[in-house]
C-alpha cells in the first residue's frame, strides 16, 4: 500500500508533539546564516504543510512538493484556512519539475531516508542543484544508522487515543540498512466503531559519508552536517542530522 494514504486522516494528530515553530525558527536561522531572508523556497517533501506554512508566515514565498494526494489534500486545506499564496504541487521527489529556480530547497522529518536507492538520492540531489539560483542552499535533515540500529530498530511503538490508535511496528535489516515499519491504524468512524487500516513504511539508513559521496556526484558543494537543532558536528550518537548543502554550476 502506498505511504501516507490512510495515515493521511490523521498524521497531524499523532505528530501534534512535533515542534514545528522551533523546527521553523532552527531553518530559518540556518537560511538567514547564508543571506535567504526572502523569495522563493521549496518545501520538499512537505506533507500536511506544517512546516510550509510556518515559512510562509516568516515572509517566505513558499511551493510545497509531495507525492501523496491526502496529504497534499491537508495542506491545502491549511492554505485555505490560512489564506497563504502558496503552490502545492503532487510530484515524485525523484523527478521533481519547477518552473523556474529558487533560492533554498528544505526537506525535513527524514524525507531522504524515503529514498531506498542511493542513485535515487543522487538523483534528488541533481534536481535541487538544477532547480537552486546560483549558490543557493539546501538544507535537509536525516534519521541516523544510530537512530535505527539503537532505538528504532526492532521496536514497537504504541498509542491510544479516544478517536485514533496506532501500532508502529519497526524491523530494521543492518546489512541493507533499511528499516520497514508496519504502521496499523484504528480510526474512529462512529461512536463505537473503529476501522483498521494498515501501511508499511520502508527507510533506509544512509551515513553521512554516502551523503556527502552522492552530493557531490550530483554536482553540489557539501558544506555541513550539524547535530539536529544545534550548530554542533554531527556525531556518532546523533540521532537526527541537519545536512547543509550549495548549488554549483550556475554562473
Amino acid at each position: 500500500m502506498e505511504a501516507y494514504t490512510s495515515f493521511a486522516q490523521v498524521y497531524d494528530l499523532f505528530m501534534d508533539n512535533i515542534p514545528y515553530r522551533e523546527w521553523c525558527e532552527y531553518v530559518t536561522g540556518l537560511l538567514q546564516e547564508y543571506g535567504i531572508k526572502d523569495g522563493l523556497v521549496l518545501d520538499l517533501g512537505c506533507g500536511t504543510g506544517s512546516l510550509t506554512e510556518l515559512l510562509a508566515e516568516k515572509g517566505y514565498d513558499m511551493i510545497g512538493v509531495d507525492n501523496s494526494e491526502d496529504m497534499l489534500q491537508t495542506a491545502m486545506e491549511k492554505r485555505g484556512e490560512s489564506g497563504r499564496d502558496i503552490l502545492y504541487l503532487m510530484q515524485d521527489m525523484r523527478e521533481f519539475e519547477l518552473y523556474g529556480t529558487v533560492k533554498a530547497v528544505v526537506s525535513i522529518c527524514d524525507c531522504m531516508n524515503y529514498i531506498l536507492d542511493y542513485e535515487d538520492m543522487v538523483q534528488v540531489f541533481r534536481l535541487v542543484n538544477n532547480y537552486l539560483d546560483p549558490k543557493g542552499i539546501f538544507i535537509f535533515d536525516l534519521n541516523s544508522i544510530y537512530k535505527y540500529e539503537h532505538i528504532l530498530g526492532d521496536s514497537t511503538i504504541a498509542e491510544d487515543r479516544e478517536d485514533c490508535s496506532f501500532i508502529w511496528d519497526n524491523y530494521y535489516d543492518q546489512e541493507t540498512g533499511i528499516n520497514e515499519y508496519c504502521l496499523s491504524l484504528f480510526i474512529r468512524q462512529e461512536e463505537d466503531l473503529y476501522r483498521k487500516y494498515t501501511e508499511n513504511h520502508y527507510q533506509r539508513a544512509y551515513s553521512l559519508e554516502q551523503v556527502k559521496a552522492a552530493i557531490e556526484a550530483a554536482g553540489m558543494e557539501f558544506i555541513t552536517a550539524y547535530d539536529a537543532f544545534t550548530k554542533s558536528p554531527a556525531k556518532g550518537d546523533s540521532e537526527r542530522i541537519y545536512v547543509i548543502a550549495r548549488e554549483q554550476g550556475k554562473e
